[in-house]
């Protein structure tokens, strides 16, 4: 049976808050633990684990795992794209700060637009979109040529080259969301998605791990802490959260809302790892938040828009309307 999906509750908003808090800790408890243990290998690490927990969940409420015909070779992509994703995400950790890759992480919703505009006609990008791709470029063109410490010094190389391959892990993620919209994927239980992401992430991740020399482990509680935040909060609650209000809500409204995550990830990072933000940082992370702003909540703006003119017209129109009355 189909769900109606409603608008936001208050509940729902602050779930969604809170999922925003969550995956912006990601990056800064990667950050902040990767002295103990590499976050290459972190991230295969809770990715086995949310995977387990995955296959639990999914027997417990006795239903498969595997649910659709060939669904697998689109599976296999999706699972090399995720564990690039966060090949990137971690490399990019080695050599930049976690604020930063925050912000360029999340110009995924970005590259996954552009694949779509191109890829499935009934999602072409509209002219206040396009304008939105190209603030978010410009932001990113800001931050990469406006650093402060831009002296070609060993640091300032180190931390164009974070910028960089965090920006392809945005790149990736964009790409896998293509590839679940275009292929049989799309018709698949989620479930079944985020394990083959998961798996995939595991088995190419530690391989990577393996070949870079990034195995050492240096056992804290730091890091098991940190271990058990990613793999049952990160890796498995948040994504079925995640899943649980899409098919409950409005996606252009939880869309619109996932724009919190940078931002928290900036102001975690100043906070709790003490990063320095440069001021070209900053101008460039905000044309990136607005950039995908405009691409993500172009539907919702314009439909929001529609409904509020709708509503007011026949308000007008009744004698016995009172000045103060909702037009929600």
């Amino acid at each position: 049976m189909a769900h109606q999906r409603q608008r936001l509750t208050p509940q729902a908003t602050s779930l969604m808050v809170l999922l925003c808090f969550v995956w912006a800790l990601a990056q800064v408890g990667l950050k902040y633990t990767a002295h103990d243990m590499a976050a290459t290998l972190q991230i295969a690490v809770r990715s086995i684990g949310g995977a387990v927990l995955t296959w639990g969940f999914v027997r417990w409420r006795g239903q498969r795992l595997f649910t659709m015909a060939g669904a697998w070779r689109p599976g296999v992509v999706v699972g090399a794209l995720f564990a690039g994703e966060f090949f990137f995400v971690g490399e990019a950790l080695r050599y930049t700060s976690a604020s930063h890759v925050s912000i360029f992480l999340y110009t995924a919703p970005i590259f996954a637009a552009l694949g779509l505009h191109f890829f499935t006609p009934d999602e072409r990008l509209q002219p206040l979109q396009w304008l939105g791709v190209l603030l978010a470029f410009v932001g990113v063109t800001i931050s990469f040529l406006g650093r402060d410490t831009l002296t070609m010094s060993g640091a300032s190389l180190h931390g164009l080259l974070g910028d960089g391959l965090a920006l392809l892990g945005g790149l990736f993620w964009g790409a896998t969301t293509v590839v679940v919209r275009g292929t049989r994927l799309k018709n698949a239980p989620a479930t079944e998605t985020l394990f083959y992401q998961l798996l995939g992430a595991f088995v190419i991740l530690l391989s990577g791990a393996y070949l870079t020399g990034q195995t050492g482990v240096n056992w804290s509680w730091s890091l098991i802490g940190n271990l058990i935040f990613q793999t049952i909060a990160v890796s498995f609650a948040s994504l079925l959260v995640w899943f649980w209000l899409l098919r409950h809500y409005l996606a252009s409204r939880l869309g619109v809302l996932s724009f919190m995550t940078p931002l928290f990830g900036v102001l975690l990072g100043v906070l709790l790892l003490n990063e320095h933000i440069e001021r070209s940082f900053m101008v460039g992370a905000v044309c990136v938040v607005l950039g995908i702003i405009l691409v993500n909540g172009h539907d919702w703006f314009f439909k929001s828009t529609k409904l509020n003119l709708t509503v007011s017209v026949n308000t007008d129109n009744q004698e016995s309307s009172s000045p103060d009355q909702s037009t929600r």
